[in-house]
């Protein structure tokens, strides 16, 4: 991790520290809908002015807020621009193309690759430790009810697509056990082929669909 990096985890951990007091959460609460003045959050939260001057003292000192004086009588509290940047995790990768890995490559992999290219423009593709000959039709149907493309290929080996420089998310527990440390993020989540029915295979569809669209907006092009 580099000095940037370093600096931007110890900002953003310095802001949930001061968010750690309810009290000053309750004012950043109130300051996402409007300014107010220090005497009107003193009224709103029931507390004295020697406690709101010291939360907001503390939450000046991390950037979350600012003061301004428009017309010269009174100051008014406001959140800065950036108030709320890096409370929520940023970035965190970088990647050429993403492979998803589950042991069959007969579904979970393929309805994440198919998803995948509906949030990112980073390529993507699918493999299996032990792949089967097709593609589950739990699958095909799954993906023909959400609308999703599936690419119209058999399940493959892993080892004849992986390059070193794929960023590897393994999809099944099995998969992610026999590879250990060779993947980079694991997402635990069963096997809709073993049960079978609809049910289980758009639950697998909506899991997959959740973890995609969160990591998208973390994995950058590289």
């Amino acid at each position: 991790m580099n000095t940037e990096r370093i600096d931007q985890v110890e900002a953003r951990a310095a802001k949930h520290a001061a968010l750690s007091d309810p009290s000053r959460l309750r004012i950043v609460d109130r300051l996402t809908l409007g300014d107010l003045s220090p005497t009107e959050i003193g009224v709103a939260l029931g507390l004295p002015s020697n406690l709101i001057t010291h939360h907001l003292n503390v939450l000046e000192s991390v950037g979350m807020v600012s003061r301004s004086e428009a017309d010269k009588r009174r100051s008014y509290v406001h959140l800065t621009d950036d108030a709320l940047h890096g409370l929520t995790p940023g970035r965190a990768e970088r990647a050429s193309r993403v492979i998803f890995v589950c042991t069959a490559n007969s579904a979970r992999s393929q309805l994440a690759a198919a998803l995948w290219s509906t949030h990112s423009s980073i390529p993507a593709s699918s493999g299996g430790t032990h792949p089967a000959e097709r593609i589950d039709p739990g699958a095909v149907a799954a993906a023909d009810r959400h609308s999703l493309a599936l690419r119209d290929e058999s399940p493959r080996a892993l080892t004849s697509i992986l390059n070193d420089s794929d960023f590897v998310v393994t999809v099944c527990d099995s998969a992610h056990e026999e590879l250990g440390v060779a993947g980079h993020l694991h997402w635990s989540i069963p096997d809709p082929v073993r049960i079978g029915t609809d049910d289980a295979f758009d639950t697998t569809f909506d899991e997959l669909e959740r973890r995609i669209a969160e990591l998208a907006l973390r994995l950058a092009a590289s």
